[in-house]
């Protein structure tokens, strides 16, 4: 027996001998290459084809322009890079055994190519390269906070013409849209509008947003108020629109979509220089849309004009300004309220027709919104650059008629009303960021520096809500819609509130530290200021927020996988309270801390991208009255869950994207006064939301042609916190069929494809199955 395992042993290690001199001999005869591709303005290019010519090898670059090829055999190459919209090139390169050969390529634009592809050129939807969610750059794998991003190229493939349909491609986000006519998202049980655009405040409120100069959505996900302060996020996170920039060639996109209910958009999308040395480059986007509601009443009509225009002053100095105009004419949602004696529990209890509207189209609403943004950026050093940065932003709403019902029974509504407006609200926005970067052995440092002011102010008129219901309806009857004669005779003398004030002085820094490639810690911190001035006879006050971040990221495997742990905080300014005893209670900022741990990976030379994390948000300082209504503030509220999201571009022309979200989001302490909702799920917070859309593009029979499918899940979720009046669960099934060419594009959209019925968060219905029909043409 020993005999024989000595034998064993034996042929063991003479069998690991020959393998080990086979691959000694054989990683002998390989060689290495490695380089990184610019694009003509000198900027990282990114997915550009890599081939070497007569073999199997070949790669595409990644976000920072960089490419490897490993274990090449020793040969003389032919190295072939090619990008849609620039020439090809071609390199010789010699491999030699155990050495690096390294490739520097600047792409030189190809005009005829150019015209064809450039506002169509596809970027990869796993792409998730952005300088706004650190304000630094920083990849997604070196980065502690947890993004997703939704891309022009989706919300195209998809024939999507709202934000609303756009957002949903992100995992655990819920459109809302309010009946004053604002919109805004739902994420890690909080809600959030769109108020960051290129990473300045901006706002969604009362006039929603266009999505025509929309080049990718950003999802911050955490309270985010260290880099973007309290305005602008909430404890959920931050909603960031990154506009369409011009570039260096003439080209012009028309785009047609009609579809169900009356729904025709027109837009356009027209890029130039003005100059001939393209220092002065010129876009426009704008979008007209007019559609009818489902309901037998109701309308949506709505305007957008966004020009930018791009100023080279010289190698080191450029200017971006841009402005936009969006007007919106629409009808608005109706929420709707139960009394306890009703017998409603969900809109489904309700018997009036799913296809009926109780407001007839002329109580309607007019509002608009004009934003202007200045951008310089000078380059410093090669390491060191400064952005300064101005926006100003203006919401107006006209007028806007509210028509609350209120379910006395499953099929009797007693009416009331209201007008909104005049209503001003003007944002201005001054900020200046120093970011620079430096290497000292193996340590790499990113150092960001920036100062903050905004100045608010608002001028606000609305009618009192009556009392009494001026009208009772039975929706078994056939009954006339309500008019605006009918509420102008019933409204109130309008109350005008006394402006408000606001300044807000901020300064914030984060330093990212890079051990060898791998291990990235990362420190921010904010400190803000905050001062409300008097207003008729509302006190003023001033507050001050000190809001920390920390994170560190670990990469198991460089550049492919990587764990994360982060401390996020964001807050929130308090007015001071008035104590029964006439004494003013002066508040701290509502404060939420977040941890989160999870990884991420991109794997398969960035073929397949996850994100998986756990968080928990704690807020355990919110302001609670009591019985006896004294305030204090020691109210505390958890919620916590997981998201996963999975993007794939596994084979040529598919793509997938998915994700999922478990979110529980509860009143853990409450006043004596409000021991009933203690331990009760938070509003607007549903549990279990998923997502999946997926599109194949034919590459050679078929070329041009393509179909995407796809789903939403969104669970169930309370309007308040009472926990008695919930919006049930629904799953909604989408599909496209296009087929497109280089100078055009026809696609099929349908929606809800089951004819569910299911209503939005706030209790509006949403409509039944419908389809779209898109015609796009190129210059």
């Amino acid at each position: 027996m020993e005999y024989l395992s000595l034998r064993l042993l034996k042929y063991l290690f003479i069998i690991g001998l020959f393998f080990s001199t086979f691959s000694f001999y054989a990683q002998q005869n390989h060689g290495k290459i490695k380089g990184h591709i610019t694009t003509s303005e000198g900027k990282p290019a990114s997915d550009v084809n890599i081939v070497l010519k007569n073999s199997k090898y070949g790669t595409t670059t990644d976000e920072d322009g960089n490419f490897e090829i490993s274990r090449v055999r020793e040969n003389n190459y032919i190295l072939e890079i090619s990008l849609a919209g620039y020439e090809t090139s071609e390199k010789e390169v010699l491999v030699e055994s155990n050495k690096t050969a390294v490739i520097n390529v600047q792409l030189k634009v190809s005009n005829k190519e150019l015209q064809e592809v450039v506002i169509n050129n596809k970027k990869s939807l796993l792409s998730k390269k952005t300088q706004y969610v650190a304000r630094m750059p920083l990849k997604n794998i070196e980065n502690p906070q947890v993004y997703n991003v939704i891309h022009k190229e989706l919300i195209q493939e998809q024939i999507v013409i709202d934000v609303a349909g756009a957002i949903r491609n992100a995992p655990g986000v819920v459109p809302l849209n309010y009946p004053s006519g604002g919109f805004a998202v739902i994420f890690r049980g909080f809600t959030v509008g769109i108020n960051s655009r290129n990473g300045m405040e901006t706002l969604s409120g009362r006039s929603s947003v266009g999505i025509a100069n929309v080049e990718r959505i950003e999802i911050l996900k955490g309270p985010s108020g260290t880099l973007f302060g309290s305005s602008a996020s909430s404890f959920g996170g931050v909603v960031n629109l990154v506009t369409k920039k011009p570039f260096e060639a003439s080209a012009t996109e028309i785009s047609y979509t009609a579809g169900s209910y009356g729904v025709n958009r027109l837009t356009v999308d027209i890029n130039t220089p003005l100059t001939k040395d393209k220092k002065v480059l010129f876009r426009l986007n704008a979008a007209v849309n007019n559609e009818k509601s489902f309901l037998d009443y109701g309308f949506n009509k709505t305007l957008s004009f966004t020009p930018s225009i791009t100023f080279k002053a010289s190698e080191k100095l450029t200017f971006n300004i841009d402005a936009e105009l969006f007007k919106v004419n629409s009808t608005k949602p109706l929420f709707p309220a139960a009394t306890a004696t009703s017998g409603i529990i969900n809109p489904r209890d309700i018997k009036l027709d799913y296809k009926k509207s109780l407001v007839h189209d002329d109580a309607d609403a007019k509002s608009s919104s004009s934003k202007a943004f200045v951008q310089a950026e000078y380059q410093i050093s090669d390491r060191w650059k400064s952005t300064t940065l101005y926006s100003y932003v203006n919401e107006d709403v006209a007028y806007s008629y509210q028509v609350l019902p209120t379910w006395t029974s499953p099929t009797t509504a007693t009416i009331r009303a209201t007008l909104f407006g005049p209503i001003s609200s003007n944002y201005t926005n001054i900020q200046e960021n120093i970011n620079g970067e430096f290497s000292s052995g193996i340590l790499k440092h990113k150092i960001l520096i920036g100062a903050n002011y905004r100045y608010y102010t608002d001028t606000f008129s609305s009618t009192p809500t009556p009392a009494t219901p001026f009208r009772t309806i039975d929706v078994t009857t056939n009954f006339a819609p309500i008019r605006k004669n009918e509420i102008d005779k019933v409204l109130l003398a309008p109350v005008i509130r006394a402006g408000r004030d606001e300044y807000t002085f901020s300064g914030y820094a984060s330093y990212v530290l890079g051990v060898a490639d791998r291990l990235y810690a990362m420190a921010s911190l904010r400190l803000d200021n905050f001062d409300r001035k008097e207003s008729g006879t509302v006190p003023g006050y001033s507050q001050n927020s000190l809001s920390p971040k920390l994170g560190i990221v670990y990469q198991v495997i460089k550049d492919q996988v990587s764990v994360f742990g982060n401390y996020m905080n964001g807050f929130q300014n308090l007015a001071p309270v008035q104590q029964p005893s006439g004494d003013q209670l002066i508040l701290d900022p509502l404060y939420a801390n977040q941890y989160e741990a999870g990884i991420k990976t991109e794997l398969f030379n960035k073929k397949i991208s996850t994100t998986i994390s756990y968080y928990k948000i704690t807020n355990d300082n919110a302001v609670i009255r009591q019985a006896d209504l004294v305030y204090q503030q020691d109210g505390k509220q958890v919620s916590k869950g997981v998201e996963f999201e999975f993007l794939a571009n596994p084979i040529p022309g598919l793509d997938i994207t998915a994700g999922y979200a478990y979110n529980d989001n509860r009143i853990v302490k409450t006043s004596e006064a409000n021991k009933a909702i203690e331990g009760n799920k938070a509003q607007d917070a549903p549990g279990n939301v998923a997502n999946f859309w997926a599109s194949y593009k034919f590459q050679n029979v078929l070329k041009g042609f393509g179909i995407g499918v796809g789903a939403n899940y969104v669970d169930k979720s309370y309007m308040s916190t009472a926990n008695t009046f919930y919006i049930p669960s629904y799953t909604i099934f989408n599909q496209t069929v296009f087929y497109e060419q280089a100078s055009w594009r026809v696609g099929l959209k349908l929606n809800n494809l089951t004819n569910e019925k299911y209503w939005s968060s706030w209790g509006a219905p949403q409509p039944p199955a419908n389809f779209l029909i898109n015609l796009t043409f190129k210059f």
